[in-house]
């Protein structure tokens, strides 16, 4: 308590030199001069380096992030697992020897101790010692529990051309995880730390950045002719001469810095309430502003409604030139990118799509700032639920993703088909890190299936009731790191608190199956079967009376056993509702724990079952297969008209059958 009392006063006492109450604890804060070479395609760069440390601990080094040294060779961690990512760049990348680096020539402290000659390259993950994406700084001063430190350092960077995520493409310029970045010094108690300890992994092809919330003061100076977008707001610019301009920003409580530049830049702006929307682009995508506008509304609008608040003034979309790509669909603080075609119709809606999706993650791994290389779901999954629940319902459940061309594609339906088309549903489970799928399997487990059990989990609980437990959430966790058993812990205690007579002790029965399992879900109808009562027949009291069956048979009221079974062919383990329909129109819903292999329902009566349908609202989308929920039947009305049904059916099955001899 002593310790988290020093650490709240020392954040006030930060919070009143910046002159405003920070949102986050803004444990790291960067001063940073940059130039754009766009000659050499090098950037010349100075930081400074603000440090609060978070923990009862004393520090005695630092962890940095290099981004750019995964791009130094071909033996690197990022080279060695993105082979698939360096299809795309093709061959002249190695040919044009493309490599980038990223280097820090001196680092000081407070005290003017020279901390260059200590740097060492540490490999975390794979001891791949080619790998320089990691670097270790030991201080000559360390730095005590909750107290602060500075520190000073000069650095260049050679840039990757046309890299994902980041690099240059003829004039066009995004940098992103391009700065030396301090990792995260994780206390004891923070996430899964079971004692202080630096949380800084290798730069790998999936999964991208974590990182501690902070202030940024950036100048940028780039050629006159340049327009620059990047996170937060811009300060001032100012023009030194002919050559170049310094545009200076300024971002408040966020995880990263992002920029982009080029001379082709146009700006569309707009205002949604109290937000200031501008999207960048070429000019000849000028004719995607209103898709980007709309878009952007949209998902403003429902996550403020279902989740929580924007807190940031302004949002910035970059919608990147063909020759830029591979920076498309990409998320960060305050600044997103997207993608657009002319080629495709504005039917075909990957545009809206995409800002959407990116957008919420402004949320879920910006804000709620979760460690997306250890815990790719919690941000990945979550961000695909509420992309496919805001296009379906903007759009329509049916037409959200497609509507050209007579194919009519919604974007749940999509999530389900690249799920369940992925090759392999049960390759691995959701809690791997990112950079441990190794045989497959990362965006269909971390995106597409965490989307669909999030679905589920909300046909289960009740949107209402989800939508309490997202809010919960997100105000609870917002600006600090949660981990995966953060988020459970707020889904239990909303569920039980709501739903106690249905799940008192929460979702954990859930969670250890769509989480940490790899079961699949599939319940069937498997038949359904109208048995004709009759009277007791044979001796029933004595010998001396036989009753037969004539006598039984009674024409005017008719009795029925009616009887469906249902099947779980899968492992997953799920309650659902099963609805039955009766040749009178009446209809009856049963529920099902859904644990045994087997299980019927029977009536007796005068009505027939005609249909038999499992989650008939489709609350289940982690069901494999839809087709075989239901099944209906055709009464057999005279006992002529079913046998010649049937013999009409056997002569058109030999018809067939004779067909594909011939």
């Amino acid at each position: 308590m002593k310790a988290a009392l020093c650490l709240g006063s020392f954040l006030l006492a930060i919070s009143t030199c910046f002159g405003q109450t920070p949102l986050s604890a803004r444990v790291a804060n960067y001063d940073m001069d940059i130039t754009l070479d766009v000659a050499q395609k090098y950037l010349v760069a100075t930081t400074h380096l603000l440090w609060i440390n978070p923990s009862p601990d004393t520090v005695r080094e630092l962890q940095f992030h290099l981004y750019y040294n995964a791009f130094k060779n071909s033996k690197s961690t990022w080279m060695q697992e993105g082979e698939q990512f360096m299809e795309f760049v093709g061959d002249d990348w190695y040919k044009d020897c493309d490599w980038s680096w990223s280097l820090i020539h001196r680092m000081q402290d407070s005290h003017a101790n020279d901390l260059t000659k200590g740097f060492e390259f540490i490999r975390p993950d794979d001891d791949n010692m080619y790998d320089e994406t990691v670097l270790r700084v030991p201080l000559i001063v360390p730095v005590m529990p909750f107290d602060s430190a500075r520190f000073n350092f000069a650095w260049t960077a050679q840039i990757p051309r046309a890299m994902i995520r980041t690099g240059y493409n003829k004039d066009f310029y995004f940098f992103a995880q391009w700065f030396p970045k301090l990792g995260v010094y994780e206390p004891a108690g923070m996430r899964y730390a079971t004692k202080g300890a630096w949380n800084c992994h290798q730069y790998h092809a999936e999964g991208e950045y974590y990182s501690d919330f902070g202030l940024y003061n950036v100048d940028l100076t780039v050629p006159n002719d340049f327009i620059v977008g990047a996170s937060g707001l811009l300060v001032k610019k100012t023009e030194h001469d002919e050559k170049s301009t310094t545009w200076t920003y300024r971002a408040a409580d966020v995880i990263d810095f992002t920029w982009t530049a080029s001379p082709k830049f146009i700006v569309v702006e707009h205002q949604w309430k109290d937000v200031n929307v501008s999207v960048i682009m070429y000019p000849e995508h000028q004719i995607f502003a209103p898709r980007y506008k709309a878009s952007i509304d949209n998902v403003l609008s429902f996550m403020h409604a279902h989740v929580g608040e924007y807190p940031y003034p302004n949002v910035t979309i970059v919608d990147p030139p063909i020759h830029g790509m591979f920076v498309g669909g990409m998320e960060y603080p305050t600044l997103i990118t997207s993608f657009s075609t002319v080629f495709l119709p504005a039917s075909f809606k990957s545009t809206e799509t995409l800002v959407i999706h990116e957008f919420i993650h402004q949320y879920f791994m910006q804000m709620v700032a979760t460690h997306e290389q250890e815990e790719p779901w919690m941000d990945e999954g979550i961000s695909s639920y509420y992309e496919a629940r805001i296009m379906d319902e903007v759009y329509g459940p049916q037409s959200s993703m497609s509507s050209c061309c007579g194919l009519d594609i919604g974007n749940f339906e999509f999530t389900r088909h690249e799920f369940f088309s992925s090759g392999h549903v049960k390759v691995a489970p959701n809690t791997l890190r990112s950079w441990e799928f190794r045989h497959g399997g990362y965006s269909a487990m971390s995106y597409n299936k965490v989307a669909l059990w999030m679905k589920t989990l909300e046909g289960l609980i009740g949107t209402d009731v989800l939508d309490e437990a997202m809010k919960t959430y997100f105000e609870r966790w917002k600006f600090r790191h949660p981990c995966g058993r953060d988020f459970i812990s707020v889904i239990n205690e909303v569920v039980s608190a709501r739903l106690p007579e249905k799940w008192p002790d929460g979702m954990n029965w859930y969670f250890n199956q769509v989480l940490e399992g790899t079961e699949v879900c599939d319940y069937s109808v498997a038949s359904i079967s109208n048995e004709l009562m009759t009277k007791d027949v044979g001796y029933l009291n004595d010998t001396s009376i036989c009753h037969y069956p004539d006598e039984a048979f009674d024409k005017t009221n008719r009795q029925y056993h009616a009887r469906v079974i249902l099947y779980r062919l899968g492992e997953m383990r799920l309650p659902v509702e099963v609805v039955m329909t009766f040749d009178d129109g009446h209809t009856t819903t049963e529920q099902w724990d859904g644990k045994s292999r087997s299980t019927e329902f029977s009536y007796h009566g005068s009505a027939r079952i005609v249909s038999a349908e499992i989650d008939p609202e489709h609350k289940i989308y982690l069901d494999l297969n839809f087709l075989n929920n239901s099944k209906t039947v055709s009464l057999q009305r005279t006992g002529l008209q079913y046998y010649f049904t049937r013999c009409l059916t056997t002569v058109q099955h030999l018809m067939e059958t004779l067909s594909l001899l011939m």
